[in-house]
């Protein structure tokens, strides 16, 4: 949507820019959340250490940590015999080759019982979260509100409705900062250690959620490119210094190129691992000049850091003291797994006041939400953002009034892709150099690094017909 608004030279009124910011800001806070608890909690939480805990323990332990709304002795009795009744039963499920008494653990088991309730409680929050995007985009996922141009949710703004997200909003923020980010620095005061494991050297972040039409000025979370983890040498990003690489990937052998001259040619044989300096993988490998950089909360909260970022700042420096690390230590598995409560924190609160700041615009009676525009004969554009997993990137040309061209380099491909033809690693490759690992068989500590990225390749990769080894390519009459 912004490559095509780019491309056709279209400037969206204020109001669609603050409700897409609304939308976003509320995929940030329920993303989060679920990644946290439902997504990667359980690389640090032992459920099953949790049957021998004592549950007025408990209690005292989540009295001194958060601020929940729920607890008590017998509140984490009954959540005791819940999972109790859940693993007597055999039938565990998506937990059942999980690697439950692994020797990596170190929670007590008070705190597996406290962090077993909060899991409980975000699969009850996050479903409630997640109608702030049904409120002004219909459903959640997939939006249907945005279009080139603006948002259709014009007839969403009245103040029930508003008042609606706000009201979620601010309950979802609740959550997040008496309960998630309180759970996160008390699971990580027992994995300090983890300061130290699986960093990355370079970071990139597009930046989003502009808080006017000047971008990348305005962006509430700032763009930014850090090499060598060098902070003091931030540099603002440029998409024109973006290729992709097929060296190693199961394409035809070419050249690395930007994204508005990209190819999409998979190998006609048969593709399989191949060790050595073979093909192993369906995702390209991009790189900013010609180097791998992470894409991520961390990059974003890095970058944001780096800028002196006036809401940003001292949440970093005041988790920094409260764990007691560094902020070097940052660079690590700790600090990417820290970076997602920071900036949870951070954006939920601008979230709240861009609904206050489109109330104050509807009432001076700017209704606008959406300008008209004309598809030009021909045009490129570029649509940069930076979503819940990473930097987001989309490239189109158009030609004869119709799409010519459309590539995008999405988050996990960043992190995730293979090598390129320079042999340099991927992200989620170099973090994993050097992971301490206590039993082969049960590669736990793999998982907390690799769950740390959020891995989601769905949109990064293509459908192949598997007789004629070609890509899918669907028209739309």
């Amino acid at each position: 949507m912004r490559a095509v608004e780019d491309a056709v030279g279209v400037k969206i009124p204020k109001n669609a820019r603050l409700i897409r910011n609304l939308l976003h800001g509320a995929q940030f806070q329920h993303d989060h959340i679920v990644h946290f608890y439902h997504l990667h909690a359980l690389d640090w939480v032992d459920i099953v250490s949790a049957l021998s805990a004592d549950p007025k323990k408990t209690a005292t332990l989540s009295d001194n940590v958060s601020n929940a709304p729920w607890g008590g002795s017998a509140y984490f009795k009954g959540i005791k015999q819940r999972l109790k009744t859940f693993v007597d039963s055999g039938q565990l499920g998506p937990f059942e080759n999980a690697y439950w008494g692994h020797s990596a653990y170190k929670l007590p088991p008070e705190a597996n019982l406290m962090a077993a309730a909060h899991y409980i409680e975000a699969l009850r929050l996050q479903a409630k979260a997640a109608r702030m995007h049904a409120i002004f985009g219909a459903k959640n996922p997939h939006l249907q509100s945005l279009v080139v141009g603006g948002i259709t949710s014009v007839r969403d703004l009245t103040p029930d409705r508003i008042a609606e997200f706000l009201y979620i909003c601010k309950e979802t923020q609740d959550f997040v900062e008496n309960v998630y980010v309180p759970d996160l620095l008390a699971v990580a005061s027992f994995y300090k250690d983890w300061g130290g494991i699986g960093g990355c050297t370079n970071f990139l972040a597009w930046g989003d959620l502009p808080q006017s039409a000047e971008e990348p000025e305005s962006l509430y979370m700032p763009r930014g490119v850090i090499m060598k983890q060098n902070i003091g040498g931030l540099k603002m990003a440029d998409q024109k210094k973006v290729t992709e690489h097929v060296a190693r990937a199961w394409y035809e052998k070419g050249d690395p190129k930007h994204p508005f001259k990209g190819e999409t040619k998979p190998l006609k044989e048969n593709p399989k691992y191949r060790p050595g300096n073979g093909k192993y993988s369906w995702s390209k490998a991009p790189r900013y000049e010609g180097e791998p950089c992470e894409v991520g909360p961390l990059a974003r909260v890095l970058v944001a850091f780096g800028k002196g970022h006036k809401d940003i700042k001292p949440i970093v420096e005041s988790v920094i003291n409260k764990l007691g690390i560094e902020a070097k230590h940052l660079f690590s598995t700790l600090g990417r797994t820290a970076a997602r409560g920071i900036e949870t924190i951070a954006i939920g609160r601008a979230t709240q006041g861009w609904v206050l700041e489109l109330v104050e615009n509807l009432k001076k009676g700017d209704t606008k939400t959406y300008q008209p525009w004309e598809m030009p004969d021909s045009g490129m554009g570029v649509g940069l953002n930076d979503v819940a997993r990473g930097s987001l990137g989309h490239w189109i040309e158009i030609e004869n009034k119709k799409i010519k061209n459309y590539q995008y380099v999405v988050p996990s491909t960043w992190n995730l892709g293979p090598r390129c033809e320079k042999g340099k690693l991927s992200p989620v490759e170099e973090a994993l150099i050097g992971t301490p690992i206590a039993d082969p068989k049960k590669p736990l500590e793999v998982l907390r690094t690799v769950h740390s990225f959020d891995p989601c390749i769905a949109c990064g990769v293509h459908i192949i017909d598997p007789d004629s080894n070609e890509v899918y390519k669907i028209k739309v009459c």
